[in-house]
Order: C-alpha cells, then sequence, then structure tokens
C-alpha cells in the first residue's frame, strides 16, 4: 500500500506544507517526510491526525488506486459486442464485483433463441424501448421505466419486442473477480 504517495499527492493538490500538517497533527517535519516517502508506516491513530489535518476521510486514505473513484466520460466508453446477434453494449464502469453497461437491442433482436446462463446477479432497467424477458417459467413484458431483475446463473433471454431500438441499463454483480460477461 502506497499511503505516503496519497498523502502527499492530497497534500500537494490542496497547497497544504508539511510544516502545517505538523502544526495541526503535532508530528515531526522528519516523521512526515518519512511517512510520505513509505520509508515508516504510521498508526492508524496518527493517520487519523493526518487525514483529519488534510480533511479527508481516513478510509479515503486506506484505498487502493482501483478502490477509488474511476471516472468514465461518455465520450471515453467502451464499446464491444456480443451474443449472438452483436448486440451493441456501452460499458459505463466497474469496480471489483460489479460492472455497469447500456445494451442496445435493434427491434426482434435478442440475445439468442436458447436461453444462457453465466455467473452473476443482473438488474435491469428499461432505459427506451419494449423488451420481453425471460427465465425459466417465468416471462415479461416491459417498457421505459420498468425494471427487472435475476440471478444468471439460470437460464435467460431478453428480445427486443418493439419497432424502435431498445435501450436497457444493465448492473452485474458477481462474486469471481474475473466474469465472463454480459450474456456469458
Amino acid at each position: 500500500m502506497d499511503i505516503g504517495s496519497t498523502i502527499r499527492s492530497i497534500r500537494k493538490r490542496k497547497n497544504i506544507t508539511i510544516a502545517q500538517i505538523c502544526e495541526k497533527t503535532g508530528l515531526s517535519q522528519g516523521f512526515m517526510s518519512q511517512v510520505e516517502t513509505n520509508k515508516t508506516s504510521p498508526s492508524i491513530a496518527t493517520l487519523e491526525h493526518i487525514a483529519g489535518a488534510l480533511d479527508v476521510p481516513l478510509a479515503y486514505l486506506l484505498l487502493k488506486k482501483e478502490e477509488r473513484m474511476q471516472i468514465v466520460r461518455k465520450e471515453e466508453r467502451i464499446l464491444t459486442s456480443s451474443g449472438p446477434e452483436q448486440l451493441r453494449v456501452f460499458h459505463l464502469g466497474s469496480t471489483q464485483h460489479m460492472r455497469m453497461m447500456i445494451v442496445e437491442i435493434p427491434p426482434g433482436a435478442s440475445t439468442g433463441e436458447i436461453p444462457h446462463a453465466h455467473e452473476g446477479e443482473e438488474v435491469h432497467l428499461v432505459l427506451q424501448g419494449k423488451i420481453y424477458a425471460e427465465q425459466g417459467e417465468d416471462s415479461a413484458i416491459f417498457e421505459e421505466g420498468d425494471s427487472f431483475s435475476w440471478n444468471a446463473c439460470t437460464p435467460h433471454r431478453v428480445r427486443n419486442d418493439g419497432e424502435h431500438p431498445a435501450l436497457v441499463l444493465i448492473s452485474v454483480y458477481h462474486d469471481a473477480q474475473k466474469d465472463t460477461g454480459w450474456m456469458g
């Protein structure tokens, strides 16, 4: 963990000197310098004082870089295709166990004639269009604003039953670090 670099980065971004941190925390400048260069590991109590002086939550200092806020601008979204009909999938963001995407389904297109299964749990929100979804004996038609969810390890399929392209916002939770992806 690179807490020292995180502290230094926050301090510099906020234009706070090491002397100002030491004044607020009672720590020596030599000690703070060693903390920032990762030559010493401060206690949680000391980190709490440093976090207070930097005006950030203690938990933020303890996050790994990949656990911090990730930003994906609209024009930076990754676009892939999925399924037998190569549906367009716009990737919005992800964490270790969760992914969010918008899937564009042309009129009449589906995730395939045969229901499929994969790891994870999914929540769907129809942003636009008319969607038919089925899982086992359950099936329903969904329109703009409707939502549905399921455990994706049970075979399922989705089809656009409307005359216009449908957009579905999908959030996928999975236990494993590596997931086979939407429509597995």
